[in-house]
């Protein structure tokens, strides 16, 4: 079954500091350098208007406990899959995407509709980093140009997220429709975790995490070329790390315990000494 996600291989070019497109004044909308297209996300109250929502160490602690699974595991999952610096967001409100103008193409033709006359649109012209600034901004537009055509077939021929998941999989991960996908991916990267959580779960991937079984959790994950970039021997190696840092740092704590039980104990002792 052909479960991913292209977009594994275009993620570490998508990991960019920043949009750098112009905030309208139109809430939750922004204007692309180099022409009139605007990027257009959904409008809910509780997105932070000033910061990128990251992940945090309550994130991991979160999932993986929803996964049944170790941290260390959930942390070299995110690392393999999503990038060591694992960004979710170009901007604030605005998620790494990667549109597909050949998945377009053809969910345009199942569906019978026709896109002949926009065959010089955006959308089909290759990403222009040099006129949009970069390539994140630059997949942006297509998108949004590929959204004057058909908004539903543009968004489900997107991949979206830390983890690049396709739109046309949104319910395997546990949405009742493309728009909650998409507005889900749009509020954190800790709502991107979750969403990537529960595909792992429609799609039987947690069994694999559990028993640590990297080849075949790459295998359905990645597809049957994974080895041909080491899925399961990095995916291995980041546990390892994962796993040493999280001992090192319980027994950090362990020792600070010691070491404070010892003062305790040290400075208990020369009272009673100096009593007697």
């Amino acid at each position: 079954k052909n479960i991913i996600l292209f977009g594994t291989l275009a993620v570490a070019a998508l990991n960019i500091p920043t949009l750098g497109a112009q905030e309208l004044g139109i809430p939750h909308s922004w204007m692309l350098p180099g022409d009139s297209l605007v990027v257009h996300i959904p409008d809910f109250a509780d997105i932070d208007p000033d910061h990128i929502q990251r992940l945090t160490e309550e994130d991991y602690r979160h999932v993986a406990e929803e996964l049944g699974i170790d941290i260390a595991t959930m942390k070299a999952v995110v690392e393999i899959e999503a990038g060591s610096s694992h960004m979710g967001f170009a901007a604030k409100g605005i998620p790494i995407v990667n549109f597909d103008a050949s998945i377009f193409r053809s969910r345009m033709r199942k569906a019978g509709k026709s896109y002949a006359k926009y065959s010089k649109s955006i959308a089909f012209q290759r990403p222009n980093t040099r006129k949009y600034g970069s390539f994140g901004m630059a997949q942006w537009a297509r998108l949004e140009s590929a959204r004057k055509i058909n908004r539903t077939i543009a968004d489900e021929s997107t991949f979206w997220g830390m983890f690049q998941i396709g739109g046309f999989n949104y319910r395997q991960c546990g949405c009742k429709s493309l728009e909650e996908f998409v507005e889900r991916m749009c509020r954190s990267e800790a709502e991107q975790l979750e969403l990537f959580a529960q595909f792992c779960i429609n799609n039987d991937l947690v069994q694999y995490l559990k028993t640590k079984n990297w080849k075949q959790f790459a295998y359905h994950y990645n597809g049957p070329s994974y080895h041909k970039r080491n899925y399961h021997g990095r995916l291995k190696n980041a546990y390892n790390k994962h796993s040493d840092s999280n001992i090192g740092h319980r027994n950090n704590k362990k020792n600070l315990k010691t070491a404070s039980c010892g003062k305790f104990f040290a400075v208990l002792l020369a009272s009673v000494i100096f009593l007697l």
